[in-house]
């Protein structure tokens, strides 16, 4: 499948309710471009962040240098490192509510060889099944915080993707001490690039 002429996700798909945008960016496609070539995913699983009140969040408790993109526009990218690995989010919700989605996992579409070559493993089906390897595999850093994803020209983009063929399943979020009573991960149930 190739992504050159698909759209591009406007502005109004991020800013409403994060666990929506979560569930709805599921099969959607992440796209990197860069001077290496291109790679490109569909999103296979995410997990909603919200604000003041989600013990989880980033932006649990005041507004910090780190977390202040989260009370911005949706549909900027999020990116900030944990345990030495870039993690991707997209921000939700309209400007002054803070939100972001995390995007977990990528089933591999395009630049599969490239990703290999970031990831320096063979197999597939570990090249983009968690946060951190999905970033190494996509060549996404610190530099793309704060990129418009909605903006066509930019070189990391989020675009539509084929008609929806799949069940969603969710669960509890991954590694969190303390999380919500609400389930706020959202996968494709039976993907094999799923996170384990």
């Amino acid at each position: 499948m190739t992504v050159e002429n698909l759209k591009v996700l406007p502005r109004s798909f991020y800013e409403r309710d994060t666990a929506e945008v979560a569930r709805a960016l599921l099969g959607k496609i992440l796209v990197n471009r860069t001077p290496e070539g291109r790679a490109s995913g569909k999103i296979v699983e995410t997990e909603a962040y919200y604000g003041e009140g989600d013990p989880a969040s980033r932006a649990s408790r005041r507004r910090t240098p780190l977390n202040e993109i989260m009370w911005g526009r949706g549909g900027m990218a999020f990116v900030y490192m944990v345990h030495a690995n870039w993690l991707f989010n997209v921000v939700t919700e309209r400007e002054g509510v803070p939100g972001a989605v995390l995007v977990r996992a990528l089933e591999p579409l395009e630049g599969i060889d490239l990703m290999r070559r970031r990831r320096r493993i063979s197999n597939e089906l570990e090249l983009t099944s968690g946060p951190g390897k999905l970033t190494r595999a996509m060549g996404i850093t610190r530099k793309h915080h704060g990129l418009d994803l909605t903006d066509a020209k930019s070189e990391l983009a989020i675009v539509e993707g084929e008609p929806r063929r799949f069940s969603i399943a969710s669960s509890h979020r991954v590694g969190v001490s303390a999380d919500l009573k609400r389930e706020l991960r959202f996968y494709i149930e039976g993907n094999p690039f799923v996170s384990k």
